[in-house]
């Protein structure tokens, strides 16, 4: 795995060569900066394209259209503007000047280029390296060279979020099993830490939702399954872990509900709601898990209605409605507030209407 930017040939680990003068705008030879007033100096990292940590934007390696990194590249016939694949082949036109689509060609070229500025920006942990002195004029300057990518991970799930809202579901999946594919190299040497074991999990859950998207239940079930693999061996005192691992608990349901599974959804929505009911053990006073720890109760519920347990639904309903009703938020919660009041209401309705059948899948 290189640490080494793809468009140089040589330059200190994790830097670009590309830097700038902040006051000419004028590239240096040595990257150090311009300044005869200051015998030493952090340099910001400067990306030739501009991706990185602090400037992002998009530049000749994104598409125009999902605005991540370009994905299987291709070009449109005749006017040779370049998209993803997936993001182009819904047109006719080219969405940026309106020439008719010919046909559509690969660009092998580029996407190599893509490839190895991921594997050189995003690959790599950030990390500064002090560099030999350098003599600029007749001064010695110590120059320390920052990496030019972001944090562990954050790059390749940024790119991930922004391809999968473009609807470039596989630009997104190729982002994340780049991801989770560092991390598994990261606990072979590091072993199971919580940092790693949460990120990983978090990656798995993006991975589920890809596939879910795509219609591919079954894969989606197996990275669900993954993700709370790894998130049930953390401790439950993060409240976000405990969350996305209820969360990742509750689409496997959802997913064994929608498939007629309903025994293996309950046993699914019932361990989501051990772990929420856990958490508001340990914290009784955090608004969110109690609504959290609501939401379970009504899946559950739901489940026994459609298996006829229609007295242990309505107890877990009617617990669901205690604990919200009961609940005091502040004025500054609106959304908190909003979404109480969603749950009050379907649960009302299931009090109301015993022939309701539907699932909450709203969390």
């Amino acid at each position: 795995m290189s640490s080494i930017c793809p468009f140089s040939k040589s330059s200190a680990a994790g830097s670009c060569p590309m830097k700038f003068d902040n006051k000419t705008g004028q590239k240096t030879k040595d990257g150090s900066k311009n300044d005869e007033h200051k015998d030493s100096g952090t340099i910001s990292p400067k990306c030739p394209f501009g991706y990185d940590s602090e400037t992002f934007k998009l530049g000749p390696l994104s598409c125009m259209l999902c605005r991540a990194l370009l994905y299987e590249s291709s070009k449109c016939v005749p006017c040779f503007h370049k998209f993803c694949k997936v993001c182009i082949s819904r047109f006719k036109d080219c969405p940026l000047c309106g020439a008719d689509i010919e046909k559509i060609e690969s660009d092998n070229d580029l996407q190599a280029t893509v490839d190895k500025f991921i594997d050189g920006h995003a690959r790599i942990k950030r990390f500064q390296v002090s560099a030999d002195s350098k003599e600029v004029g007749h001064e010695q300057k110590n120059v320390i060279y920052g990496d030019v990518s972001m944090e562990r991970g954050a790059f390749l799930v940024q790119q991930a979020m922004m391809a999968f809202n473009g609807k470039n579901v596989e630009s997104a999946k190729s982002r994340l099993n780049i991801c989770a594919e560092d991390i598994r190299e990261q606990l072979k040497t590091q072993g199971n830490t919580p940092e790693l074991c949460s990120q990983l999990g978090a990656v798995l859950g993006m991975l589920g939702d890809c596939c879910r998207t795509t219609g591919n239940s079954g894969s989606a079930v197996n990275y669900y399954e993954e993700s709370a693999d790894f998130l049930s061996k953390l401790p439950a005192k993060d409240l976000e872990l405990v969350h996305t691992l209820s969360v990742s608990l509750n689409k496997i349901g959802d997913l064994r509900y929608y498939d007629g599974d309903l025994e293996s959804a309950k046993t699914y929505y019932t361990r989501a709601l051990d772990v929420r009911r856990d958490a508001i053990m340990e914290r009784s006073n955090v608004s969110c898990q109690i609504v959290d720890f609501a939401v379970s109760l009504a899946k559950v519920a739901d489940v026994d209605r459609s298996l006829g347990n229609e007295d242990a639904a309505i107890k877990g309903f009617q617990e669901a409605i205690d604990r919200l009703e009961s609940l005091k938020l502040n004025s500054s919660d609106a959304a908190l507030k909003q979404r109480r009041l969603s749950v009050l209401q379907f649960l009302h309705n299931q009090i109301t209407d015993k022939q309701s059948s539907v699932p909450n899948t709203s969390v």
